[in-house]
């Protein structure tokens, strides 16, 4: 069973920025695949940015490449998504989700959290122009 605590989210205008954090708690949560999916108003899936613990690499969907960062504290309990330069269409609500595994290499990538992670309940982005 894992557990997952987000933080973070809230209102900004065109270009502002966002930290998102997210910590997993329970078994074998340092062996996984974690980050964050987003869901569109009309309810498609967005894989958004992927962390994984086994080897620290990091991997962005499109709509992330290049403004999202995504990083772990010295901790190891918690990974952040740093959110720059934030336009009005990434307004959505926002999904920490995670994966248990210990695989390496190109596992880790945000359509597979997306298609077969475990979210928490989510929290609101809103970019207003």
């Amino acid at each position: 069973q894992v557990q997952l605590a987000q933080s973070g989210g809230g209102s900004v205008q065109t270009g502002g920025s966002l930290v998102l954090s997210c910590s997993a708690s329970g078994n074998r949560v340092n062996t996984m695949c974690i980050g964050w999916v987003r869901q569109l108003p009309w309810g498609q899936a967005q894989g958004v940015a992927a962390f994984n613990t086994n080897d620290r690499s990091t991997f962005y969907g499109d709509i992330a490449r290049d403004r999202f960062t995504i990083s772990q504290d010295n901790s190891g309990n918690a990974v952040f998504l740093r959110m720059n330069n934030l336009q009005p269409d990434d307004t959505s609500t926002y999904y920490c989700a995670v994966v248990l595994g210990n695989y390496t290499g190109n596992w880790c990538r945000p359509a597979r959290l997306r298609d077969f992670g475990l979210w928490d309940q989510g929290t609101q982005v809103t970019v207003s122009s």
